[in-house]
């Protein structure tokens, strides 16, 4: 069940949780407070510290810092979709999961945003995988050409090498979904 991207020899555990990816792709904000009372509002997406080689610390919340709330900001445009892969049907972390929002421009994609869960140390953002889509028809082949670009930097270890052709296939359904195809 172990990450295959943005893992470190100290550590490849992958991150389990639902909601941030899809706080993720939302481009949510959480406000901490600290012991001496000040505040401060961390990107969730700068709030996860890469393992190195101090995989015990997982976030840059200081000592006694605790979140407060998370800021969601206005939706996006596009369709919202989460898709979750795992292999018991109830309470079991995901393999994969995906949060995608697609806005299309009659067939053509405006604008996209995938955020991977189960894959690395935190929900993982793939501008690469964005990148890939926008300007491109909707169309299988465009899905496939952005997951490649997502995974390009994944690597498995045996024992969960199969994660990144489901990465794949299951980011390939979440936007074929969204963009009203499946």
């Amino acid at each position: 069940m172990n990450a295959v991207l943005g893992v470190s020899d100290n550590c490849i555990a992958a991150h389990p949780s639902d909601m941030a990816v899809a706080m993720t792709a939302l481009d949510a904000v959480v406000e901490t407070i600290a012991p001496n009372g000040s505040t401060r509002a961390i990107p969730i997406d700068e709030l996860y510290r890469p393992p190195g080689d101090t995989p015990h610390i997982e976030t840059v919340l200081e000592s006694g810092e605790l979140i407060g709330s998370v800021l969601l900001p206005p939706p996006p445009a596009g369709r919202q979709i989460y898709r979750k892969v795992r292999d018991r049907a109830s309470f079991a972390f995901a393999l994969v999961s995906v949060a995608a929002i697609l806005d299309l421009d009659g067939e053509r994609v405006r604008a996209a945003r995938i955020t991977f869960g189960g894959l690395s140390y935190k929900p993982w953002r793939s501008a690469e995988a964005e990148a890939a889509l926008v300007g491109a028809p909707a169309t299988r082949a465009a899905f496939d050409a952005a997951g490649t670009a997502a995974l390009k930097d994944a690597r498995g270890y045996g024992h969960n090498d199969f994660k990144i052709p489901l990465a794949r296939r299951t980011l390939r359904a979440t936007l074929t979904q969204a963009a009203g195809l499946a």
